[in-house]
């Protein structure tokens, strides 16, 4: 009786070790199995940005960036601006436009101008024209005639609009400037206007 009850649980211990030992072999084969069945798909993109860039032109054919004070384009005003008397009036073109890499539509803020020296007793007033030059009638005043120089608020805007793949359709514009009776004798000035453009997506 011992020796069977003492075999018995040995018996059903080996049993049970071996269908535990079966399952851990099952257990794995099935990990193996779900492994060879995984897949998987890429995808990629490329990112570029844009371009954008403005460019002025003080004859209506050269344009160039301008970028900085220091390389700000020099009007040519009609009539010479270093000899001017009380009621003297000059006028000088200019042209705003994208460049041909520009990929934008932009709009353009007339910032305050800056000025050194002495300009007492001058004003000015800017102005789009229909073409290139000061000849043509206005046709929107984007800052008012009798403006003293600094004093503008900023606000004087225009719209440009890209090219497509060359150059986009400049903004033709015509500063005048006026001397008043404020004017002195043997005084100097400079003035410079910055066109802030903004990229409109």
């Amino acid at each position: 009786m011992s020796e069977v009850s003492s075999s018995g649980p040995s018996t059903r211990a080996r049993k049970i070790r071996a269908l535990l030992a079966g399952g851990l072999v099952l257990g794995v084969g099935a990990a193996v199995t779900l492994a060879a069945w995984n897949d998987s798909v890429f995808s990629t993109g490329t990112f570029e940005s844009g371009s954008f860039h403005l460019e002025g032109s003080a004859d209506g054919s050269t344009y160039a960036g301008h970028d900085t004070a220091a390389s700000a384009a020099d009007l040519e005003f009609s009539v010479d601006a270093s000899n001017l008397s009380p009621g003297d009036t000059v006028s000088a073109p200019f042209a705003v436009r994208l460049d041909e890499a520009t990929t934008y539509g932009a709009n353009v803020v007339v910032q305050p101008s800056t000025t050194t020296g002495d300009v007492t007793g001058l004003t000015y007033s800017l102005s789009t024209t229909s073409a290139f030059g000061c000849e043509d009638p206005a046709s929107a005043d984007l800052v008012s005639a009798g403006t003293a120089f600094g004093t503008e608020a900023g606000t004087a805007a225009f719209d440009l609009a890209a090219g497509d793949g060359s150059a986009g359709e400049p903004v033709f514009l015509c500063f005048t400037v006026t001397a008043g009776d404020a004017l002195q004798q043997g005084q100097s000035g400079t003035a410079t206007w910055e066109f802030l453009g903004t990229s409109e997506a």
